[in-house]
């Protein structure tokens, strides 16, 4: 899966602590959703679609290997 959080976050100026703070989660998982090493729940896409005002797959896209 590709994502483009962090364009997302900097259209906002968001940090990474600042959109985990909004989402309740660590900066962590931000760094690693980012990183794409971690694929979020299905409550966390829909909460950082809240936040964005975006739907879900505006900013998580399949790859080639999904």
């Amino acid at each position: 899966m590709e994502n483009t959080i962090k364009v997302e976050r900097a259209i906002l100026n968001l940090t990474q602590g600042d959109l985990a703070e909004k989402i309740g989660v660590s900066r962590q998982t931000i760094n690693s959703i980012e990183a794409n090493r971690y694929v979020p729940s299905t409550v966390l896409a829909l909460k950082l679609s809240k936040v964005f005002n975006k739907p879900v797959n505006d900013f998580f896209k399949l790859s080639e290997d999904d």
